[in-house]
């Protein structure tokens, strides 16, 4: 932990205004909810401060830190590397690359890699361009096809997995379409606009997302396209081929927003039959108080995901299987702000998968209510106020 002795007039700060700027997208709340998950995630930023590590990190670990870097960078744009808080946490992470471009410690290569890189494309830092583009080469290089001796006809064919066995699953997977595909917006003219390299990468990106199509139906239950004896019809999505975190092959929240969310990332139109079949799916079984068939199990990595998954998908209203209208938004966001502690972190009393790790779990909140307001378009305070403190 940086020194709370050492008096630091931090001079960043932000200035939340209701002010949206000609290229910024409207308000995706109304003000009133605005200004309430605006003090939500200063809490949670401010409780984050304090949980830092001398070496930088969070935890000593670099998937965490990076969810909470990334958790800074996205509450403002005015936040930036040059704030010590957050270069201290980057440096940690650029301790932890290897010279194959993976980003890790000791294990999960994969995991960590994807959610550094990450981090490393919301700093929007010329500086880091090298480490970006290795981490992405390292990610395509691992996806399992033709070089690991699988055909397309394999189960585990398009798949990421961990890292460190030849075991795929979707959530690793859809942690590597996110955060190869979150910056694809800039390449809407390749023929162009791109220079030769860029280029490349374009194509080689494209050819990922392709093979990765082939693992993402063999997780999804829809016949049409998986004609597995395990697959079921119901177009929800399962962990990993034949295997469900939800027992047998069922079909269960998390996932089917993590399979949404792939497969408009991986460029799949919203007609298309998988699409449409995984939204209804997520329709018959809309919940914010509960993970779909989970429960409270990874309640918060449901969480971050449904919200990513919705904004991707591009709708408000959710109409469920009783024809109850539901603003996904409010609902979700009150939700979570409802069971926020009052010192500013959250954590989830089912400790499967890391949950009751209220620094991870409280990385998980606040990117869920960045991801719900459009943060910062929609923030609606007035007065300056800070995110970092010194104690």
């Amino acid at each position: 932990m940086i020194k709370k002795t050492t008096i630091i007039l931090l001079s960043l700060i932000i200035l939340f205004s209701i002010t949206v700027k000609p290229q910024q997208q409207a308000p995706k709340v109304d003000l009133s909810l605005a200004k309430e998950i605006d003090h939500s995630i200063k809490l949670g930023l401010k409780w984050l401060y304090d949980q830092q590590e001398a070496d930088g990190s969070w935890q000593h670990y670099p998937g965490i830190t990076a969810l909470i870097l990334s958790s800074y960078l996205r509450a403002h744009p005015s936040v930036t590397v040059q704030e010590p808080v957050i270069a201290n946490g980057f440096e940690f992470l650029k301790s932890c690359i290897k010279p194959d471009g993976s980003i890790y410690l000791d294990d999960m290569a994969h995991y960590n890699t994807a959610i550094c890189l990450t981090a490393f494309k919301d700093a929007n830092n010329p500086a880091f361009e090298t480490i970006i583009s290795n981490a992405e080469k390292f990610l395509m290089g691992e996806q399992i096809d033709e070089s690991s001796d699988k055909t397309s006809d394999s189960l585990y064919y398009g798949g990421v997995g961990y890292g460190g066995d030849d075991r795929p699953d979707l959530s690793n997977l859809q942690w590597a379409i996110e955060s190869l595909a979150m910056d694809d917006s800039k390449n809407t003219d390749p023929e162009e606009i791109l220079s030769p390299a860029q280029k490349e990468e374009f194509a080689n990106k494209k050819l990922f997302y392709d093979k990765a199509l082939v693992f993402l139906s063999k997780c999804q239950n829809l016949k049409s396209v998986n004609p597995e004896a395990y697959s079921g019809n119901d177009g929800g999505f399962i962990y990993e081929p034949g295997a469900s975190k939800a027992g047998a092959t069922n079909s269960y929240g998390s996932m089917t927003y993590a399979g949404l969310k792939s497969l408009i990332y991986a460029k799949v139109d919203k007609n298309d039959e998988r699409v449409k079949a995984a939204y209804e799916w997520i329709r018959n079984n809309y919940s914010v108080e509960s993970a779909p068939k989970m429960g409270t199990q990874g309640l918060f990595y449901y969480y971050q995901t449904m919200a990513k998954s919705l904004n991707a998908f591009g709708t408000d209203i959710i109409i469920d299987d009783s024809n109850v209208s539901h603003e996904w938004r409010n609902e979700l966001a009150n939700q979570i702000i409802k069971i926020q502690s009052p010192e500013g972190f959250w954590v989830n009393e089912n400790g499967r998968w890391w949950e009751n790790n209220p620094v991870l779990v409280t990385a998980y909140s606040i990117l869920a209510l960045e991801e719900i307001a459009g943060l910062p378009e929609s923030t609606t305070i007035k007065k300056r106020d800070m995110i970092f403190k010194s104690e």
